[in-house]
């Protein structure tokens, strides 16, 4: 197992991913007390302002194990159990035998079978999966619309259901998110946003890390560029849009630096206790957003090559952006990587996104980044 940076491969990686199509990435990779940072690219392609490493940026469902944690912080506690059906708390949310059927733990693992409310919000979306049958015009009619957390939740609850609750496949899904923050609100009588922030990113020490209050970035940032599967041509900036549609499942603005500190210390055991840390990592198969079968855990997943040990993290996208952020299991290496381009790959006539040279390039980069 290699345990230096080869900053030069480093560098040509991300350089790949730039030649290949993305308009910008920047990334930090660290072993033990190594640091290497790069960026290659543009952050608005208007004006040739290139991206940085220290860029704040939206990282999507990295979010996902910051709530986690915040729910096994109360777990912790004791205000939480994480096999006590979610209808004992939320009962007016998720009512009936599906509230007695579905608990704490299906939530953050995704086999509630709970179907994902996205598509409902945005109409242009219905068709969701079958992409050829999708449009994105309400990505910008939605640009500036706050949604109400639990009027999404409601879309999500009473969509055909996607699965039995603890069935042997789970299905991805951001309904359970939504619960899981109200969840949260009800049992420590304050926001998400604010509990999160005080108990899970200060306990992390993170500076750079912090929920939106309007639809903007603060601070150095790149344009997000959605492409919805070479329908938009060329790809428009969503950088600016208010994230009520995700909350605390997926809004969270953070820095490559500050994602791997997190995982650093959620691993190490400083954010949440051994136990919850460990029932973190006891995963379940699950189907993900791209219709690929991966292992999940609760807010974690993860990822291993041959003879290189687990890593875990989370990977996230937004409109226009996207991230991914993994950690050694011994916390030694790390790698967080942002880009300012999503769904790049067009679609065949079936209906099914294409290859492109993005996802080459962003393979080699993350290969490089976690194996040296």
């Amino acid at each position: 197992m290699k345990n230096s940076l080869d900053s030069a491969a480093l560098t040509t990686a991300v350089e790949d991913v730039h030649r290949a199509g993305m308009p910008g990435l920047f990334a930090e990779v660290r072993d033990g007390d190594q640091v290497w940072r790069g960026a290659a690219g543009v952050a608005d392609v208007a004006t040739g302002r290139p991206v940085t490493a220290g860029m704040r940026h939206r990282v999507g469902s990295i979010t996902k194990p910051f709530t986690a944690a915040a729910v096994l912080q109360q777990v912790d506690c004791g205000l939480i159990d994480l096999d006590a059906p979610v209808g004992r708390y939320l009962p007016e949310l998720v009512p009936g035998e599906r509230g007695a059927a579905i608990t704490v733990r299906m939530l953050l693992n995704h086999t509630s079978g709970l179907a994902e409310y996205l598509p409902y919000a945005y109409p242009s979306l219905k068709a969701f999966p079958d992409l050829a049958n999708t449009r994105p015009e309400s990505l910008e009619d939605h640009r500036f619309t706050r949604f109400d957390p639990v009027e999404l939740i409601a879309m999500g609850v009473a969509a055909p259901p996607v699965g039995v609750p603890g069935g042997p496949l789970g299905v991805y899904s951001n309904t359970n998110y939504l619960l899981l923050v109200q969840l949260l609100e009800q049992v420590t009588g304050t926001t998400a946003e604010r509990y999160i922030t005080r108990n899970v990113i200060e306990r992390a020490g993170l500076r750079e890390t912090g929920f939106p209050a309007g639809p903007y970035v603060d601070g150095p940032h790149s344009q997000l560029y959605e492409a919805w599967f070479g329908m938009i041509d060329p790809p428009r900036d969503h950088s600016v849009h208010d994230m009520s549609w995700v909350g605390p499942a997926a809004s969270l603005i953070s820095t490559v630096a500050d994602l791997n500190c997190f995982l650093g210390r959620l691993l190490a055991g400083e954010i949440v206790s051994p136990s919850s840390l460990a029932q973190m990592q006891r995963t379940v198969p699950v189907v993900s957003q791209e219709g690929r079968t991966i292992d999940y855990g609760l807010g974690l997943h993860p990822m291993e090559g041959p003879g290189q040990g687990t890593f875990w993290g989370h990977g996230g996208t937004v409109w226009g952006g996207g991230a991914l952020a993994m950690t050694r299991a011994d916390g030694k290496r790390q790698m967080a990587v942002a880009v300012n381009m999503q769904r790049w790959n067009r679609l065949d006539s079936a209906g099914k996104p294409q290859p492109h040279p993005i996802d080459g390039a962003l393979a080699t980069l993350y290969r490089v980044a976690m194996y040296g």
